[in-house]
């Protein structure tokens, strides 16, 4: 299905679901907008409904059309409510979202105080405290929830660039690390040439002064010091082409045409230990288990490389002090440890004397060079004010194809890990869960909304209709609507003293007055019916019968004839 298409059938899935949300809501709050013709409910329910599928587009008209649309209808109150959580959680800015809100929001008590004065529905002061009603439950509420949510989004999604950044960086910086690995490598290279070239020029220096000498003279040194020469060329030739084999991709072990079926066996080692001897350095030497002339070319180059750079440290850095080689050769690993004791320092040396710790790059390239065939190597100094290098090789290492997809695969260990396979193994669970709080969010908007306008509806003050005057030609029932109720003790007043009565008269009812005339007199009004119409109205003027004081009391005694 193309955009297009896709577009269609969502604007049609919500302008759908908004006419459910409206038509239920019409039976429960329908306060004001009730008494509106159909023609115009019809109207207005479209222009809601269009509204609410462009929120998304036009979100500061949509928000502000459905506040002046609400306080019409009240009704539209959750269609509201979701225009305004859209709105604020798509606007970025805090001020440009506090303003549409606040406009919506006045929009709806403004139109809801007009219309509930033209509807008859109530004062416009009702009017507007209705629209104060509406604004807080259906805009303010449901657009502080938006706004907050939206932060929230945008700032997980700061969050997941600042992440791919991060990693992005120390992959770089992993780069980084290992082409100045390799220029170290490149580096230690210069140092071994540089030292076997330093020996050719010894020997030919003193090949230089043989020939001086007379004719026939020195022959056997020329010879001696000729061949030195060629096995010295030899060496360093050995040794550079065994450097730039390091210096090879690192997914694969390069270089292992140029060891020798020695490199790295027990004999190999114990010659490394024979010339550190010849230097006057103490040296220990233990080999446990058999020989490695069956491994690897690439295991026999390690264990050689870590017994060397382990031993030049000695020689640079700690010259005098004892040292102990120590390599455990077993079914599943190699295991090389090189310990040295504290360095010796001549008599009156200070401490400052002493050789300087080293830049660590040698030992750095050894860690790289272990890792490759996935051992470890742990280098750093002891409490006893010596130094330990301690390598541990797998006896048969990974293939490069085993550590590229080793290096590949992703790792979500703890708990964050098991969490996001939960996730991976129910894919509906976040949208389930997000349909769920939706529809429990829709509800609670729509209860508080019902319950708000009827407290407000219960509070509105019943306004006072005064009586109807009465007039000739009511109905007996019109006549009682007005006060017209007979009183015995006013027919009692009127018996004697009132004209005579119409003629078609066929009853005459006496209510009662309380509005005297003078000290002496009291009005009153004969209303004479014909059957159930007034026919006629006649004020009446009674006299009032005064109280004759008590007589004072007989003397005693006295007596009356």
């Amino acid at each position: 299905m193309s955009a297009m298409g896709r577009s269609l059938l969502r604007a049609a899935a919500e302008a759908f679901g908004g006419g459910l949300l409206v038509m239920l809501a019409f039976g429960l709050i329908s306060q004001i907008g009730a008494a509106l013709p159909a023609y115009a409910k019809v109207g207005l329910t479209l222009v809601a409904l269009a509204l609410f599928v462009v929120r998304r587009r036009h979100p500061e008209a949509a928000l502000l059309g459905m506040g002046a649309l609400l306080g019409v209808m009240s009704c539209f109150g959750v269609l509201m409510a979701v225009t305004a959580y859209t709105v604020s959680r798509q606007l970025a800015g805090a001020g440009r979202r506090a303003a549409v809100l606040f406009g919506a929001g006045s929009l709806t008590v403004l139109t809801a105080a007009a219309s509930a004065y033209r509807e008859g529905f109530g004062t416009w002061q009702y009017g507007l405290t209705l629209g104060m009603v509406l604004a807080a439950v259906a805009v303010l509420v449901p657009g502080l929830l938006g706004a907050s949510a939206g932060q929230q989004q945008r700032l997980l999604a700061a969050l997941r660039e600042r992440t791919a950044a991060a990693e992005e960086n120390r992959r770089l910086a992993e780069s980084e690390s290992r082409i100045h690995e390799r220029s170290r490598i490149a580096a230690e290279m210069h140092d071994l040439v540089g030292h076997r070239l330093s020996l050719i020029s010894l020997h030919a220096g003193g090949l230089e002064m043989a020939l001086r000498g007379p004719a026939g003279e020195g022959s056997d040194e020329l010879r001696e010091s000729a061949a030195q020469v060629r096995q010295a060329t030899r060496d360093a030739m050995h040794e550079l082409r065994e450097a730039l084999g390091v210096l090879g991709p690192l997914s694969r072990d390069t270089g292992t045409d140029a060891l020798t079926d020695a490199t790295g066996t027990r004999a190999d080692i114990e010659a490394l230990v024979a010339e550190s001897r010849a230097g006057g350095v103490p040296v220990d030497f233990e080999w446990t288990g058999p020989g490695t002339q069956d491994r690897e070319a690439r295991v026999r180059r390690a264990v050689h490389r870590v017994v060397r750079e382990a031993l030049t440290n000695v020689h640079r850095y700690a010259a005098g002090a004892p040292v102990g080689v120590r390599v455990a050769h077993t079914a599943d690993s190699v295991t090389v440890a090189v310990v040295n004791g504290p360095p010796v320092r001549p008599l009156g040396a200070g401490p400052d004397d002493a050789a300087g710790a080293g830049t660590g790059r040698g030992l750095s390239g050894l860690r790289e060079r272990v890792a490759l065939l996935g051992g470890d190597l742990a280098a750093g100094p002891d409490p006893a004010g010596g130094f330990t290098v301690r390598a541990r090789l797998p006896a048969v290492p990974p293939t490069a194809a085993q550590t590229d997809a080793a290096r590949a695969k992703p790792r979500t260990p703890g708990p964050a890990g098991s969490a996001a396979r939960r996730l991976r193994r129910a894919p509906l669970l976040i949208p389930l869960a997000q349909a769920a709080s939706g529809l429990l969010g829709l509800a609670g908007i729509g209860a508080t909304l019902m319950y708000g306008l009827q407290l407000v509806g219960n509070a509105r003050p019943l306004d006072y209709v005064p009586p109807r005057q009465p007039e000739l030609g009511m109905t007996r029932q019109q006549a009682e609507a007005s006060g017209v109720f007979d009183e015995k003790m006013a027919r009692a007043a009127a018996a004697g003293r009132e004209p005579p009565r119409p003629a078609g008269a066929t009853e005459c009812v006496y209510p009662y007055s309380r509005a005297p005339v003078g000290r002496d007199r009291l009005e009153l009004t004969r209303y004479c019916f014909r059957g159930d119409v007034l026919l006629q109205i006649t004020p009446l003027e009674v006299p009032v019968v005064p109280t004759d004081p008590p007589s004072p009391p007989t003397p005693s005694g006295s007596t009356h004839e």
